[in-house]
């Protein structure tokens, strides 16, 4: 049997949609003078289209006419996909809104900590356990939040905004029996209406963007919806030939590239409370990433109790 954590396709293709996604800052900035609505907008448009063409090319419309028969005979997957729709085109939202208000390093920050959100969802509605190195680790990270929400005079809402709602994305994804591909077309499908009703608002009322600023301006919306997807593919490629925690492993690669953004192309300031805040949330990190491993659970032993000591 192959092993997975060694495919060389699969982590080219998960560190590829990392990539892609960490420089995506760099694409909403090229439509900075549009609203964060009206890209949003064209971002949803666009994207169901690319899907459709993606399904069309690859021969799954009959796949996608099952699911959708499926989709619309269950209310708790109608409701689950339903829900994912609006939590993505939020976080979409919120995320170009940040990049183009010069908080691309609060996004980083926002995706360096959705792993822990993740996490903590699953504890609370999931009722999964945590050990005691992702207890220390949630702790580090509550201390570099809270170091910045002292440092800004106000919680940061961005990255938290971010880090939640893509992590209850997440969530209300897998009560959907759906792969990536069919899930983002339903995704896209159920605000497609809405998204077209304001860009046939705008466009009447004179104030549209689209072909009516430069035309690169118009070619870079109607592009948004492959900037979306194509990462997206690449990860659904890349996850089904190597493990979890390789995935893991390579999902730091987007933060990392947004804060180097933020920081180095931007010119965004970063304090050296911003640096200690971030450093508490990398050891965290850190520590989370290897909760599991064998050699930290020989760090601190269990105790076993007097019971245990006696049989």
């Amino acid at each position: 049997m192959k092993n997975r954590e060694n495919d060389s396709w699969g982590i080219g293709y998960a560190a590829a949609s990392y990539v892609l996604w960490g420089f995506l800052p760099l694409y909403w900035k090229a439509v900075k003078g549009v609203s964060a609505h009206e890209i949003l907008a064209h971002r949803i448009i666009w994207c169901f289209l690319f899907m459709i063409l993606v399904l069309l090319i690859s021969r799954r419309t009959g796949q996608l006419s099952t699911s959708l028969k499926r989709l619309f005979r269950s209310w708790p997957i109608f409701l689950s996909v339903f829900a994912s729709s609006l939590l993505i085109s939020a976080n979409w939202f919120i995320y170009i809104w940040a990049v183009n208000t010069n908080r691309v390093i609060e996004t980083s920050l926002g995706y360096y900590i959705n792993p822990l959100i993740v996490v903590l969802l699953g504890v609370f509605v999931l009722k999964e356990k945590l050990n005691r190195w992702q207890i220390i680790s949630f702790f580090l990270a509550f201390i570099g939040v809270a170091i910045l929400t002292i440092q800004y005079g106000h919680v940061p809402w961005v990255a938290l905004s971010l880090a939640l709602s893509f992590g209850l994305y997440g969530l209300t994804k897998k009560l959907a029996p759906f792969d990536s591909v069919i899930g983002l077309t339903f995704e896209t499908m159920f605000v497609v209406p809405f998204a077209f009703i304001f860009l046939l608002y705008v466009q009447v009322k004179g104030t549209g963007a689209f072909m009516a600023d430069a035309p690169s301006v118009s070619f870079l919306l109607a592009g948004a919806g492959v900037a979306t997807a194509l990462p997206l593919l690449c990860f659904a490629e890349g996850a089904k030939r190597i493990t979890l925690a390789m995935v893991g492993f390579l999902q730091y690669i987007a933060p990392t590239i947004m804060l180097f953004l933020g920081i180095f192309v931007f010119n965004e300031r970063f304090s050296k409370v911003q640096f200690v805040s971030f450093l508490f949330i990398w050891l965290a990190l850190i520590l989370f990433s290897l909760s599991r491993a064998k050699f930290m659970a020989h760090l601190f032993p269990k105790r076993k109790s007097s019971f245990e000591a006696r049989s």
